[in-house]
């Protein structure tokens, strides 16, 4: 039996021991004294969500949802390609039953099983079909932003019980998104076509769609800034979304308290500029500003990666899943932070990548138990 579980036994039975004295006066003395010290009390502010990236199975081949539910997870992140999935033109794009669809299996199994756990999944719509997008490599965006748009409304029918939609990630990343030249508007302004087409095809098939934009990195070919800035349809007005995604990693321990990192950068220490930033391009617009989706933020540990030069040790690792999670609910404009990721990859693997909560292995790591009593 869990030492909580017994705990709780314990105070039911010694409450049922005690009778009540003078006919149950104290007790009701106690309900008149906590509902009046309790009248008054401010609502608790919601929690962020606690969200996580990782695979579907462990390195066993056993389901990782049961390990899901063990951390406490809320929403679990993934993937979703669309010029895997579309490889030849639909004739009906908006059905996901048209012929030329090839829906991942392992994507429908997925959110059975997030269902039986009470997880909600999100899903990152990304990589356009050379059809669409002139005969290019998938980082390309389509040259009509209604083609993407009708894939994602193929894909809400598909999987109905799907909320959130991330539009694409980190295009202001080298190679994520073109066309994206440098300290440029161009890419964030074809980047607001197709989040305003998606958000549109979402929300005519399910006024109850989440669409997540934005989806940018702690630095890039063009600020975060001024991707906020650029982001602008013909018209000049911003593209619709719900929310606004960014990935604030960081070289710095979370402490929201420390000034800016660097007139470029939006780490996860700048996020309340960052959120003033979107006030001043969202000013006026209907639905106000929105809310900050911090989809990934992780750091390294035991040694550096392909990915960065920069890792701590695993109890420091610990240390900042647990500032992490501590400095977005201390504000209310976060709606929720993502880990990045469950499993470190395997030694095989040229620079490795060990931001897990777990080894490669699956044996958990200090950051494991962080994660697990974040808020």
């Amino acid at each position: 039996m869990a030492p909580a579980a017994a705990l709780a036994i314990a105070v039911s039975l010694a409450l049922v021991a005690v009778p009540p004295a003078s006919g149950g006066s104290v007790h009701q003395a106690r309900v008149k004294a906590h509902r009046h010290k309790h009248r008054h009390a401010k609502p608790r502010k919601a929690l962020p969500l606690k969200m996580i990236w990782g695979p579907f199975t462990m390195p066993n081949g056993s389901s990782a949802f049961p390990v899901y539910h063990q951390l406490g997870v809320q929403v679990l992140e993934t993937q979703l390609s669309w010029a895997a999935t579309a490889p030849q033109r639909p004739g009906d794009p908006t059905n996901p039953a048209d012929p030329s669809y090839q829906w991942p299996a392992a994507l429908q199994q997925a959110i059975s099983q997030a269902a039986q756990y009470h997880i909600q999944m999100a899903v990152m719509v990304r990589g356009s079909p050379a059809w669409s997008n002139g005969g290019r490599d998938p980082s390309w965006a389509p040259e009509n932003a209604a083609d993407y748009a009708n894939f994602l409304a193929a894909a809400s029918r598909r999987y109905p019980s799907v909320r959130y939609w991330m539009i694409w990630g980190e295009p202001e990343r080298p190679g994520n998104f073109n066309p994206m030249p440098e300290n440029s508007p161009v890419g964030p302004q074809r980047y607001a076509l197709l989040l305003n087409a998606a958000y549109g095809a979402l929300k005519a098939v399910n006024p109850a769609n989440v669409v997540i934009g934005g989806m940018t990195y702690t630095i890039g070919l063009d600020s975060p800034s001024d991707f906020i800035r650029w982001m602008r349809l013909p018209n000049g007005k911003p593209p619709r979304l719900d929310y606004f995604g960014h990935n604030p990693y960081s070289t710095r321990f979370p402490k929201l308290s420390e000034g800016l990192y660097e007139a470029k950068v939006r780490d996860i220490n700048d996020i309340d500029t960052l959120h003033s930033e979107l006030a001043a391009t969202y000013r006026g617009q209907r639905g106000g500003t929105p809310k900050l989706w911090l989809s990934e933020f992780s750091i390294s540990s035991d040694h550096t990666d392909r990915a960065f030069w920069f890792f701590v040790s695993r109890p420091q690792q610990a240390a900042w899943a647990t500032a992490a999670f501590k400095l977005v609910d201390s504000v209310n404009y976060v709606v929720g932070l993502g880990w990045f990721e469950l499993l470190d990859e395997p030694p095989s693997i040229p620079g490795y990548l060990t931001e897990g909560l777990m080894s490669a292995e699956g044996v958990p790591k200090p950051a494991f138990y962080a994660y697990q009593h974040a808020p």
